[in-house]
């Protein structure tokens, strides 16, 4: 494990948040094999703005540190949670979902425990049947955890990152499919996202089906068929430079969905 770690503090102040907001667990690894000074900025920088997005919807977004040296049982985790978050770090372990060749060159990141507990998570999730957002590795851990398997590097990259040398993320374009919850969310069936993958979604989840797709015809976004709210996207709509409509819709989604399912039945 890298001696870098994102500083969990600005993550547990809770100021100025609704106190009635449904409580929303985010996932994420502050830490993770070889992570460097500019992953450590990068998976400070998002944590931050998919904590902001979620408080600015209503939410109580709760740290949960799929890399911290005692990790809770997945009912645990979830404990009074209306909804969860998957947010992005590093590549998921290919003995998650049966890959047998050998690891991609540029391979990084890879903490089997962590891509173990966050699979637990997701299948308590949805047999809790609890709205889900699962973004860039969680959307392919969400993949995994269904059953799917992943491309462990996109040979043909260049619709999806940055080149060597140059910024990792980009504009692309991914068409959604149309009566799918990001389309409806987004309200339309084509958007520009930005995004910074190498390994996507291969042979999709039998429980769920894809709902966005790039250009080249890669996955971009899946759903569950049968969960109540249950939505994976490859791309980052917590990137800084993400529109920041698309990235308020988005959040917004999932906190509205899991404030009407904690609000009790009426008697």
């Amino acid at each position: 494990m890298s001696d870098l770690r994102v500083d969990p503090s600005p993550f547990l102040d809770t100021t100025g948040e609704d106190p009635a907001g449904p409580l929303i667990p985010m996932v994420v690894s502050l830490t993770f094999p070889g992570m460097d000074a500019g992953a450590h900025a990068l998976q400070d920088s998002f944590t931050r703005i998919a904590f902001a997005a979620i408080r600015e919807s209503g939410g109580r977004p709760r740290l949960v540190d799929s890399a911290a040296a005692r990790l809770p049982e997945a009912a645990e985790a979830l404990e009074d949670a209306a909804g969860v978050v998957l947010l992005g770090g590093g590549d998921v372990d290919g003995r998650c979902y049966g890959f047998a060749g050998p690891p991609p060159a540029n391979e990084y990141g890879v903490d089997r425990r962590a891509d173990e507990f966050c699979i637990a998570l997701i299948r308590e999730a949805l047999d809790r049947d609890l709205p889900t957002l699962a973004i860039c590795r969680g959307s392919q851990l969400f993949n995994v955890a269904c059953g799917g398997t992943l491309i462990p590097d996109i040979a043909e990259y260049a619709l999806h990152r940055g080149g060597p040398g140059g910024p990792l993320f980009l504009d692309e374009t991914v068409r959604l499919e149309p009566g799918s919850r990001i389309a409806g969310i987004l309200g339309r069936t084509e958007a520009v996202v930005r995004n910074g993958h190498h390994q996507a979604v291969d042979r999709v989840g039998d429980e769920l089906r894809a709902t966005a797709r790039a250009l080249d015809g890669i996955v971009e976004g899946t759903e569950h068929r049968t969960a109540s709210w249950a939505v994976g996207i490859q791309w980052h709509p917590e990137e800084p430079a993400a529109d920041a409509g698309d990235r308020a819709a988005i959040f917004g989604a999932l906190v509205e969905r899991a404030a009407a399912r904690s609000v009790p039945a009426a008697s």
